[in-house]
């Protein structure tokens, strides 16, 4: 049987979490059937003094009251009024800290994957970035805040056949975030080709 992450594994800190996220495996379950994929791509978001996080400065809202949950929660926001992303919130409760899963390898589920993306062509851009990943997997807001510990639909398994080498470099898309836009905070499967090109 499959074991599921614990909550023991989230309470981490987010960078460490990010890392070890690598290899694990992402389940979505859709009427009985399951959409899985290893992780291969993650980002990590440090909480309030890190400027590219939602919750920089203490910011608290509606938007993002899940990343100030405990470690092993879902946080799924939309973007650009057409992607959904899907964190892994990390940490204790009221450190508002999580990791973004940027890539998947598909593993389970290709054909309902490739239905939700539609024009893919290719398997390696079926979930190659978090919007496309979300889409996929069919992952929206009405997944925010749910328990991956606990949850039937959405949850990260264990899965121990190893990474290989794994790659770390700034994160995508924060050139606003000044001091904190070059940190090595983004975490990937080196040579792994479901890694996203952005």
């Amino acid at each position: 049987m499959p074991r599921r992450l614990t909550r023991s594994f989230y309470r981490q800190d987010a960078t460490t979490v990010a890392r070890s996220l690598l290899g694990q495996k992402l389940v979505r379950v859709i009427d009985g059937k399951r959409l899985t994929g290893l992780i291969v791509e993650t980002e990590a978001y440090l909480g309030v003094a890190d400027k590219a996080a939602h919750s920089r400065n203490g910011r608290r809202t509606t938007r993002n009251e899940s990343m100030w949950s405990e470690g092993g929660h879902a946080y799924v926001y939309f973007v650009y009024g057409m992607h959904h992303c899907l964190n892994v919130v990390a940490g204790r409760a009221g450190d508002p800290v999580a990791v973004l899963l940027r890539g998947l390898q598909p593993v389970e589920g290709l054909e309902q994957m490739r239905r939700r993306r539609g024009r893919t062509k290719l398997d390696t851009e079926l979930c190659s970035g978090p919007g496309r990943l979300c889409q996929a997997l069919a992952i929206d807001q009405s997944l925010d805040g749910v328990d991956l510990v606990a949850s039937d639909i959405l949850t990260i398994e264990s899965y121990s056949n190893g990474t290989g080498r794994i790659g770390v470099g700034p994160r995508v898309g924060i050139n606003y975030a000044e001091e904190w836009a070059n940190r090595p905070l983004r975490f990937f499967v080196d040579a792994n080709p479901h890694v996203s090109k952005s």
